[in-house]
Formats: structure tokens, C-alpha cells, sequence
């Protein structure tokens, strides 16, 4: 904190004394063990600055129940103070005109010179900062269980064909070879990947980004779909609606080999008391050792009727603070938000994670996360969604989902 920033909040806590504190109302979904010891990092950053935390959790990995609760919140003229964000949600709710409007913390700060171009495109509306990053997950992971792998010799594969023998190695054995919780987020976090090494990083843009209806229905569209039916062969009879943790938890208790998940599943791991290399492994998707498939959680301040307030300027500054954003990412399992932050407190796979999106950004192989709203609005999004599970379901072969993904996202936009 900057001596002029404790100044302040000591100011205020002298003007209210005899006061309740002023407190800043928090929505989020950090519901899980990790990510709940890492929101803490943030709490008792902000209690040391006499600011007080309502939490308002809402349990779901990818934010669809929390968004759903904060437009009741808004339409009833009662916003958050600030609210945990993803991608293109936050642009719609700048579009709106919700969001205040962060440039003087931003200028003061200098976040422009610290936050990737990647981020800045969702951190800011119209020339305005509307949101504070606080970490760039990358959501094309693998997690696996040493001692499974190891006692069923298996290495870390490098390629699809070697990641299907691995599949085949743990079945015979009678371990379940992937874990994964069937919800659409998880389905399509999956799908993700599969999409970015079957097809490599033009087909992934034209695809999701771009949204190309002729590479949206093409054969490598199928044969995407086609490795999913694999995938699908390979989880358990129980994975209807799991929560991703639990799935987490599976690979932990060696119950699975393998859980395909974004970098926040290493929260888990290391809340279990687990250490990569020793008792799990990450590594990239077999085939996207070169890409990295990101979304990045913020924290959008809802206007409170005219400037930030002196509770949202302390959030944001305490988000983006250096010592912060490396506390709470080492907890996290994601990495941080600024270029500048050093990796010295980071295990191994956090060193890896930051050396890969360092790469990936510099050769133009960083892509945003269909899966994590930053690739297209959520509209195009939900849409994918319902065809990548439903396929995943049983409802559509691999050539008619292809089909029905390319007219679903057509019909969305």
C-alpha cells in the first residue's frame, strides 16, 4: 500500500469512528478450498486497510449462477460493489453503462504499462478502465496423478496417439483414466483443447474467434469432435453434473489418472497438501505445447451512483498491487495480471505458466478461452455450449454436431 493510500484510510477510519466501517459487498463464485484460501489473500489485504468484506458467494465454476443473481441484484437497483467477471460479460455490462469508471485509479497506478494487451481488451470499455484484473488462468491444463501414472508406466504424453494409449494403459488396470464433471463449462473446457490440437492455432481463431462457418462445420471440426467420443469413452459412469473440484479431487485420491481443467485445479492440489512433481503433474494438452488458451478473472466495480468510491479505489489498487497479485496467484494456481511480477514464490508450475504465456503472447499463439467467455459474446458462447453437450451426451454424432455447431453460432450472432 502507498503511504498516501494508508494516509487515507486512516483519515477515513478517524472521520468514522463510532461508525460501522464502510464495507465493500463482493460477488463472486470462489466457493472451492483453493480458491477460497486464495480470495482470503484479498480480505486481509483489504482488513488491514480498515475496509470491510461482505461475501456474497455463489457456488458454480464458471460464473453462469453468479451472473444470473447479479442481474436480479441490478434490475432490483441494488449492485454489488464489485463483482467477479470473465471476458465479454464484462464488456456487455459496459455497454449498459454499470460499470464506473476506474481511469483516475488506472493513471495513478499505471496499469497501462503493466497489463497485457490480451486483458486490457476486457479491462477496459471505450477508451475507460470498468474492471481490475487480478490473474490470467490458462485453461489448456492437464493434471495428473504421479503415482497412477507411474505405476501403470506412463510418461507425460506428447501427442494425441500417445495420450489415447495412456487413456488405454489405465482402463485395463481399473483406474478411471479421466476425471470430469459433466456441466457445459466443463464440457467445453475440454472441448477446448481438443479443438486447439486437432486442428493447431488458425483453425482455433477462424473457429471461435472468428467464427468462420465454413471452419466451423469443416472435417478437422469433426475429427475435433471425433477425439470428444474418445474423451467420452474414458470418464466414469458418475460424471453427470459433478463439480469440477470433485473431479479435482479424483486425481488427488488416485481414484483418475488424468483431469483436463484450467490452472485453478492446482489451487486444489496444493490445499490437499500436494506438490507438483512429487505428487502431480502438469503439463500442457498433448498437441498444444506451443498455444495457450486463456481467461482472466476481474473485478468490474458497478457505478454507485457518480465517481468510484473510496471502497472501490482501494479494491482496485489492492487487486493489482504487486505483492498482491503474486500472494494470491501463488495460492491460486493462476499467474499474475501485471508483466512485472516476478516468479520467485511460484512452484514449478507456476514458473511454467508464466514462461508459456510469456511465449505464447510473444508468438502470437495467446488465444482467448471459448470455454471462458473470451473468445466470443456469451450469446455465441451458450450456443456452443448446448451442442458441445449434447454431443458429449450421446444426442449428436461427431458429423452432425459439427453440422449443428456451425448453425447454432450462425443463428446466436
Amino acid at each position: 500500500m502507498t503511504k498516501r493510500l494508508k494516509m487515507t484510510v486512516a483519515a477515513l477510519a478517524v472521520m468514522t469512528v463510532g461508525a460501522q466501517a464502510a464495507d465493500v459487498e463482493v460477488l463472486h463464485w470462489w466457493t472451492s478450498g483453493g480458491e477460497a484460501a486464495a480470495l482470503n489473500v484479498l480480505k486481509q489485504d483489504l482488513e488491514g486497510q480498515g475496509i470491510g468484506w461482505q461475501d456474497m458467494p455463489v457456488a458454480g465454476g464458471g460464473g453462469e449462477q453468479a451472473m444470473t443473481v447479479l442481474r436480479a441484484r441490478v434490475t432490483a437497483g441494488n449492485a454489488p460493489t464489485a463483482v467477479q467477471m470473465l471476458g465479454f460479460d464484462i464488456t456487455d455490462w459496459a455497454k449498459q453503462g454499470a460499470l464506473a469508471d476506474l481511469n483516475s485509479v488506472a493513471e495513478s497506478e499505471g496499469w497501462d504499462a503493466v497489463v497485457p494487451d490480451a486483458l486490457k481488451a476486457f479491462s477496459k470499455y471505450d477508451g475507460k478502465w470498468v474492471a481490475a484484473p487480478v490473474n490470467v488462468h490458462s485453461t489448456n491444463w492437464v493434471w495428473a496423478n504421479k503415482a497412477v501414472l507411474d505405476a501403470n508406466g506412463i510418461s507425460v504424453p506428447q501427442t494425441w496417439d500417445d495420450f489415447v494409449a495412456a487413456l488405454a494403459k489405465l482402463k485395463e488396470a481399473g483406474v478411471t483414466p479421466i476425471a470430469h464433471g459433466g456441466q457445459p463449462w466443463q464440457d467445453a473446457t475440454v472441448f477446448d483443447a481438443i479443438a486447439m490440437s486437432t486442428g493447431g492455432s488458425e483453425f482455433y481463431k477462424k473457429a471461435f474467434i472468428d467464427l468462420d462457418p465454413e471452419t466451423l462445420g469443416s472435417p478437422t471440426m469433426v475429427e475435433a469432435f471425433k477425439r470428444m467420443d474418445t474423451i467420452r469413452a474414458n470418464v466414469d459412469d458418475n460424471f453427470s453434473g459433478r463439480d469440477w473440484n470433485l473431479a479435482t479431487a479424483m486425481v488427488i485420491n488416485g481414484e483418475a489418472g488424468f483431469q483436463m481443467m484450467g490452472d485453478w485445479a492446482k489451487g486444489e492440489f496444493l490445499n490437499a497438501g500436494k506438490k507438483p512433481g512429487d505428487d502431480f503433474l502438469c503439463f500442457r494438452f498433448p498437441g498444444t505445447q506451443e498455444q495457450v488458451t486463456f481467461n482472466a478473472d476481474q473485478f468490474a466495480m458497478f457505478d454507485q451512483g457518480g465517481a468510484v468510491s473510496d471502497e472501490q479505489a482501494a479494491l482496485a489498487k489492492a487487486i493489482l498491487s504487486p505483492s498482491f497479485q503474486s500472494a494470491f496467484n501463488v495460492v491460486k494456481g493462476s499467474v499474475p495480471a501485471r508483466t512485472d511480477v516476478s516468479d520467485e514464490a511460484f512452484d514449478a508450475c507456476g514458473k511454467q505458466g508464466m514462461k508459456d504465456l510469456a511465449a505464447a503472447a510473444s508468438s502470437g499463439n495467446l488465444f482467448g478461452s471459448m470455454a471462458h467467455g473470451h473468445a466470443a459474446p456469451a450469446s455465441v458462447k451458450n450456443a456452443m455450449y448446448d451442442v458441445i453437450t449434447a454431443h458429449f451426451n450421446g444426442e449428436y454424432d461427431a458429423e452432425t454436431a459439427a453440422a449443428e455447431l456451425q448453425s447454432a453460432v450462425e443463428l446466436a450472432q
